[in-house]
């Protein structure tokens, strides 16, 4: 914002901008890690605390990680230079997060009251806006707190990450714990590229994450380096555009957000079973895990000592779970693949995608810095049966993920 206070021309905006509004609760220590992140990603950033939440974080703390001034209800209250506050804070938001969300707020917000600077701002702002809701489980469990929370998200506007279960301030163990920082800033993400939009809403996807691995005796196992990055991205962004997801997966390096149906499985056989099961209620099926094409042709059902491994090992088929839903799915559904290569990667995925009968796949390069297994960010290039291709440079996971449902519904919308 300029120094007499109006915003600059959104001619001149480069980056994506974020309110965080700050309520009176112990869980607002948390907020300072989301709006340092925001912050150091290049995301502009401004702060409002109630006067409650004053009592928990002082403003400068935010002020300080935010590189910006942070309002309290005495800014509000300050004799006006240029526009008021509130609706120049409202028009300026891309996004509004409320952290942690206190069961006094949400009431006031829920029958449009408007009594400090943040809840002027919520009634003067038509952004999305993102919950983080905390308190004690008995004060959550309240029937009038139910219902106020019930009857606020009906507003489309309204978005709201899971309410975590764990020990509390109180030492209470059960629901009211604020999501982590992690899985706010995922909804913050998801919510700068959709602006909100649900347009997977009323959708079921089915989603395959990991590697498979394929066992010759209990602890000794074919596999690949795999960790399940993508699928689970792929499963986040389809839930926060509101979509029903069930996610197949084999063993993760990464936590799974909550509000999936997970199924979990190992070898590509329990893969198959599981996909095979669930895959007739689908819209949309995306086969992300990196599912083995070989497994031994033996088990041995105790470990066997060193001095009795095999020099050579017999080698059986795998299913192919992928061609095999081509070959079975029905007119509505999508059905979408990922190709990890190196070399030439576009080339042998465009043949995977006739071969398969898919509708859409992803060509992976993981020969390539910061990209395939294991790596935060991720590059490829999508291809679909119609001829359309589209490059996407490397990015994070989840910025992919939603790429990957912006080009896949092109596809549908078309069919």
């Amino acid at each position: 914002m300029k120094p007499n206070g109006e915003d600059e021309p959104d001619s001149n905006r480069h980056f994506p901008r974020v309110l965080v509004g700050v309520t009176g609760g112990i869980a607002a220590y948390k907020v300072c890690e989301i709006v340092s992140a925001l912050a150091k990603s290049g995301i502009e950033v401004q702060v409002i605390l109630t006067e409650a939440a004053c009592e928990f974080i002082s403003p400068l703390t935010f002020a300080t990680l935010s590189r910006r001034p942070a309002y309290t209800d005495k800014d509000f209250w300050q004799p006006m230079q240029g526009r008021p506050l509130h609706i120049r804070l409202g028009e300026w938001a891309d996004i509004f997060l409320i952290a942690p969300l206190t069961a006094n707020t949400l009431a006031k917000l829920t029958y449009g009251l408007a009594d400090n600077l943040l809840t002027n701002t919520v009634l003067a702002s038509t952004c999305p806006i993102l919950l983080a809701p905390a308190m004690n489980t008995d004060m959550w469990e309240q029937p009038s707190v139910q219902q106020n929370w019930q009857k606020f998200r009906e507003n489309p506007r309204i978005h709201s990450t899971g309410m975590g279960v764990g020990l509390l301030a109180c030492d209470r163990i059960g629901a009211g714990r604020m999501a982590e920082p992690e899985e706010i800033g995922a909804h913050l993400e998801s919510l700068l590229h959709t602006q909100g939009k649900r347009d997977l809403s009323g959708k079921r996807v089915l989603i395959s994450a990991g590697g498979t691995r394929e066992h010759f005796d209990p602890v000794r196992f074919l596999g690949n380096p795999s960790t399940g990055k993508m699928g689970v991205a792929v499963a986040q962004a389809a839930l926060h555009r509101g979509a029903t997801v069930t996610l197949v997966h084999t063993p993760l390096s990464v936590p799974l957000p909550p509000g999936l149906q997970t199924v979990p499985v190992v070898s590509a056989a329990q893969m198959q079973e599981a996909i095979l099961t669930y895959y007739t209620e689908a819209d949309f099926i995306v086969m992300a895990a990196a599912v083995a094409d070989v497994k031994p042709a033996e088990y041995v059902n105790q470990k066997l000592p060193k001095k009795l491994l095999p020099d050579a090992l017999t080698l059986a088929p795998v299913p192919d779970i992928a061609a095999e839903l081509g070959r079975r799915k029905q007119s509505h559904q999508c059905l979408i693949g990922f190709a990890a290569q190196t070399g030439d990667f576009v080339k042998p995925a465009r043949e995977k995608l006739h071969q398969k009968n898919l509708d859409a796949i992803a060509a992976n390069p993981i020969d390539r810095p910061d990209s395939g297994f294991g790596s935060d960010t991720n590059q490829a290039v999508f291809l679909d049966r119609t001829g359309r291709q589209q490059n996407v440079p490397a990015c994070s996971k989840l910025k992919m993920a939603h790429e990957l449902w912006d080009f896949v519904l092109v596809l549908s919308a078309e069919c």
